[in-house]
């Protein structure tokens, strides 16, 4: 039985220094993998090395052999590979709703899959994000407890702040607590949202994740949406501002044919484009009008115009007014 379980062990430790070690590029000798072997206290001859690697690549482990005087062994499939890893390196480094301690461990994680090139991939990740990161420690932990939720299907209840001048918390409604029916989570404008369904105003409500506080799955099932509602999260998001609600409207637009670019990276490539005239297009889009959707269409100038509905080309224009008054 001893003999059995050193054998499992110097297989397991076999594969792990392969997968760790070595890739297409970074082929290992056999003689350098049993002195890997013997650091361990594992101690074996190359005859028996070739026999524990075919045992293992005939239960499905995908190691490669090149044979010659001496056979080399990496581990072909990985993963990831340097360009996938190095974007999500970025996206970490880049989010600024992840503290600065979580993104260093993040970092360190993500770079592992890259086994015996990490000091590679994190030599070549100099990209310098001048971000401001945030300071809530406890935001994995409330990710953990919402998905939980969602996936268990029950309700969740939190704590909301916003920061004062001195960036100490302040609670909303004087530190009573928000219970809400959990529906997704979602990254937009360089933070962490939950969309959450109040089953009392029978809409979505969207909260920042790194501003709740002491989020606890409850045991009371969720609250579905009304009957014959539906949701999709995609539509939603491509509707909503800076996660600022509104009303929802459909809304005409104008716009340069230079701004097309900026229509399908904020509306999806499938919005339906009409000619208006030589230099532009006109189309639709289904909007929830909120101060930072009007915003949005100011920061174009002329480029980008609302013709349609009235009401809403009238809240731009008392948006606008606002605004200039401000600076008289």
């Amino acid at each position: 039985m001893l003999a059995q379980n050193a054998t499992r062990i110097k297989l397991l430790k076999i594969w792990e220094i392969l997968c760790q070690e070595t890739d297409e590029e970074h082929p290992m000798e056999s003689t350098e993998l049993i002195e890997k072997l013997a650091e361990m206290d594992i101690h074996c001859e190359r005859k028996t090395i070739y026999r524990d690697i075919e045992t293992l690549i005939e239960c499905g482990y995908d190691i490669v052999c090149e044979r010659g005087k001496k056979n080399k062994y990496y581990v072909l499939d990985r993963s990831f590979d340097l360009a996938e890893i190095h974007i999500m390196l970025d996206a970490i480094q880049a989010a600024s709703f992840i503290t600065d301690k979580k993104t260093d461990l993040l970092v360190d994680k993500v770079a592992n899959l890259a086994g015996s090139r990490k000091g590679e991939v994190l030599k070549r990740n100099i990209v310098a994000f001048n971000k401001t990161k945030n300071t809530n420690e406890s935001i994995f932990y409330s990710v953990d407890e919402i998905v939980r939720a969602i996936s268990k299907k029950k309700k969740i209840e939190f704590k909301y702040f916003d920061y004062d001048a001195k960036h100490k918390k302040v609670y909303r409604k004087e530190g009573g607590r928000y219970v809400m029916n959990p529906y997704s989570t979602v990254f937009s404008d360089d933070n962490y949202y939950l969309l959450a369904y109040n089953d009392k105003y029978k809409t979505i409500m969207h909260y920042r994740v790194d501003r709740m506080d002491s989020v606890k799955m409850l045991d009371d099932d969720i609250v579905p949406l009304e009957k014959g509602k539906r949701f999709d999260i995609t539509k939603h998001k491509k509707g909503v501002f800076g996660m600022f609600t509104g009303d929802e409207e459909e809304v005409r637009f104008i716009v340069d044919k230079s701004m097309l670019d900026v229509v399908f990276d904020r509306f999806g490539k499938n919005v339906q484009l009409m000619q208006h005239d030589e230099d532009k297009y006109a189309f639709t889009a289904n909007v929830q009008v909120s101060p930072i959707f009007m915003g949005w269409c100011c920061a174009f100038g002329e480029k980008i115009k609302v013709v349609a509905p009235e009401h809403v080309v009238e809240q731009i224009k008392e948006h606008i007014k606002n605004i200039s008054s401000a600076y008289d």
